[in-house]
């Protein structure tokens, strides 16, 4: 009994310091370093106006449409039945295209969604590699996003590694070149 009791107080012995070591951890908010980068400015004004002018053309076509419903509706009791029922499928088809206008720019799987992963994505990259190479060189366990879907109900500012994420990538931290804004859209917003 004796020779297993020693077995068992060395396994817990040395199962101690892996308990009691300190997990190292920090975290970093992506909406700010992105918004410091001159690349991820760019490309945000980009679909911003792709979106903006395909927005337009959806306001185009359903002006279009509004104007066909209420010819119809001024007209329709002059109408013989051929005449009604060929009108409505004409209303009904361009609501039709409008809908797969609509999906094909601004679907799941549409121009913007792809857009947006081909100019966004190579920039997340970056910064993930950023984030993986200030965690090894500052030996952290953890990196949590401030910005994401994690709740941080109180930070260290000792903590944020989002300047070192920063200069990782070769930006000076507190300079704001494009300010996440997008004075470049005209003063028209879409509706």
């Amino acid at each position: 009994m004796k020779k297993y009791a020693w077995i068992i107080l060395f396994a817990i012995s040395s199962l101690i310091p892996t308990f009691s070591a300190a997990q190292r951890f920090g975290y970093v908010d992506t909406d700010y370093i992105l918004n410091l980068m001159p690349e991820y400015n760019s490309a945000q004004k980009q679909l911003d106006l792709l979106a903006y002018d395909w927005q337009k053309e959806i306001e185009i076509k359903k002006a279009e449409i509004e104007k066909m419903k209420a010819a119809y509706e001024a007209e329709k009791i002059f109408l013989v039945d051929d005449i009604k029922k060929q009108r409505i499928a004409d209303i009904q088809k361009k609501e039709t295209e409008l809908l797969q206008y609509q999906q094909a720019k601004f679907g799941v799987n549409g121009e913007l969604f792809k857009k947006r992963k081909e100019l966004i994505q190579p920039i997340q990259d970056r910064i993930f590699d950023a984030i993986q190479k200030v965690a090894k060189d500052n030996a952290l366990d953890f990196i949590f996003d401030k910005a994401g879907g994690v709740s941080l109900l109180y930070t260290n500012q000792k903590y944020d590694r989002s300047d070192d994420v920063l200069e990782e990538l070769g930006i000076v931290p507190g300079a704001n070149p494009g300010g996440g804004q997008t004075d470049d859209l005209p003063n028209e917003q879409p509706k």
